[in-house]
């Protein structure tokens, strides 16, 4: 290595050294003391006292709540990820429209997305109510039934949580309006040409083309499913209630660490979580080479 390379690559470090201290201290150093606490008992008062496989001994055969977090998770991924792709496709399509003041309605359906996450929790609380609740209220008042409890039965809690989730579709329907603006104009017209109507363009040139983004909404929707923590706790004090109904594993995780000081076992938890992320993640990816379509195929 000549004295330049050596100066170069001194510079280059130098420059990089702020990124690569708070990258150690604030990213490498906690991944590796995670790791470490899941294989110990640690309460942070006392000092972390080593227990091998306890931990995950414990997760998977003697904690029901472990169980019951994971499906409520798995419950409302399954749902509100499908549900989310198919409202925020179609209000692409709907908002991919040459009409005057059509910016003006994109503007109103993204609005929802950059809303605070605890400010619109409030909110729904509010529109969940069973008794004054815009919803229900609307039921009793135009169709004459009584609504559901929502929030407070255990039947409709999920289902809640799944329906709120759909507020904040804005953010992926701008993605698949950036997707729509890449199909090639000429694909419609060559449709056309064979007699393609609306039906049969969108099946054979719109959907195939928007797969890409299809692909990467997804992706996204299941790392923020797995990880639904603050909505749930703002709309439930942290409970998790009617009867662990809406105990979601990131609620659960946190309520171990922080209420019961357990660290080491919310550690275990934390990284059995990543493993569940990891494996729905890399399963995705890997079905996608049977459905994703990229303009070079």
């Amino acid at each position: 290595m000549t004295r330049w390379e050596r100066r170069h690559l001194r510079n280059g470090l130098l420059f990089a050294s702020p990124w690569i201290a708070g990258f150690v201290l604030f990213a490498l150093y906690p991944l590796l003391m995670s790791i470490y606490y899941s294989f110990t008992a640690y309460n942070v008062v006392q000092p972390p006292v080593w227990v091998g496989l306890d931990n995950y001994r414990e997760l998977f055969f003697e904690d029901p709540l472990f169980w019951k977090s994971l499906y409520n998770t798995l419950y409302f991924t399954a749902f509100s990820v499908p549900l989310s792709l198919i409202f925020s496709i179609t209000l692409a399509l709907l908002l991919n429209q040459k009409v005057a003041g059509i910016s003006v309605f994109r503007t109103v359906f993204f609005l929802p997305s950059i809303v605070p996450v605890v400010a619109s929790a409030v909110l729904w609380l509010w529109v969940l109510n069973p008794d004054s609740g815009l919803i229900n209220s609307a039921l009793r008042g135009w169709v004459g039934i009584e609504g559901p409890g929502w929030l407070a039965d255990a039947r409709w809690s999920k289902p809640s949580l799944i329906l709120m989730s759909l507020w904040s579709v804005g953010g992926a329907m701008v993605i698949f309006l950036a997707g729509l603006a890449d199909v090639p104009q000429t694909l419609y017209e060559v449709a056309e040409l064979d007699g393609a109507g609306p039906v049969n363009k969108f099946l054979h040139v719109t959907l195939p083309m928007l797969t890409p983004t299809i692909l990467f909404n997804m992706v996204m929707g299941l790392i923020m499913a797995f990880q639904y923590f603050t909505q749930v706790y703002v709309m439930t004090g942290g409970l998790g209630t009617p009867v662990d109904s809406t105990m979601f594993y990131a609620l659960y995780l946190y309520r171990s660490s922080f209420y019961y000081l357990r660290m080491g076992y919310a550690s275990a938890m934390a990284w059995m979580l990543f493993v569940v992320i990891l494996v729905a993640t890399l399963g995705v990816l890997y079905s996608s080479r049977k459905w994703v379509f990229y303009h070079g195929d």
